[in-house]
């Protein structure tokens, strides 16, 4: 199956949320998918598994479900025994991912960049990776596909160990490529370093009062002794 995808699409952050979302419940959560406009909206809007924490109403939510259809990403699932419309995504007839690459953009649409260490935590429930080698492998593929790149490997930050790593569906970001500013950071510093021995010149002063007054107290004891 070849995968499908139509040129010069990227997703809105509104759009990455809701069909984030659409592959996470289905993966986690298969009894309950497809999901509802209010479950979907609940599934947007919650505050663990998500960076940054949204709050989408239903409209917001309508809205993305209908561009992302119109992108052959999601769409109304058929179901005869449903009262309400039910939704679904449409992620593999249009990527052909493997369920470990699945679980990799899952995770990365609904967090951000992320480093291998972190995909390979908070893709347990999704897919096991065995190690990090693992993680780092499936990053590649998606990082060098026929079609075009779905991931990028950002500038490791000043002081981490590992890169991280961002997802593509939502077009490339300028501020990812930025290199940090040394010029800030020491100036950074150096405010905070000041601060630190405003507060410990503090410190001993009122270390020094209270030495004072214990002497001024001891020395009124003894007038009545």
């Amino acid at each position: 199956m070849t995968p499908f995808r139509a040129t010069n699409v990227v997703l809105t952050e509104n759009e990455a949320r809701v069909l984030g979302s659409l592959v996470e419940k289905d993966i986690t959560t298969p009894d309950y998918y497809p999901l509802t406009l209010n479950a979907l909206v609940n599934a947007c809007n919650q505050k663990s598994n998500r960076e940054p924490v949204m709050n989408l109403n239903e409209e917001m939510v309508r809205q993305a479900l209908h561009s992302l259809n119109e992108k052959g990403l999601s769409g109304t699932a058929s179901a005869a025994d449903s009262r309400v419309p039910k939704f679904e995504h449409r992620m593999q007839e249009a990527f052909n991912f493997t369920r470990r690459e699945t679980a990799v953009m899952c995770v990365l649409m609904l967090r951000g960049p992320q480093t291998p260490g972190e995909l390979r935590g908070r893709t347990e429930r999704m897919h096991r990776f065995e190690d990090l080698t693992d993680v780092q492998s499936t990053l590649q593929k998606l990082m060098t596909r026929e079609t075009e790149p779905l991931v990028k490997v950002l500038p490791r930050q000043p002081g981490t160990k590992e890169a991280r790593y961002a997802h593509l569906l939502s077009g490339d970001k300028p501020e990812w490529d930025a290199p940090p500013a040394p010029i800030e950071s020491r100036t950074e510093n150096s405010a905070d370093g000041e601060r630190l021995a405003a507060l410990e010149e503090e410190v001993a002063g009122l270390k020094r009062d209270m030495a004072e007054l214990k002497q001024e107290l001891a020395g009124f004891r003894e007038q009545f002794e």
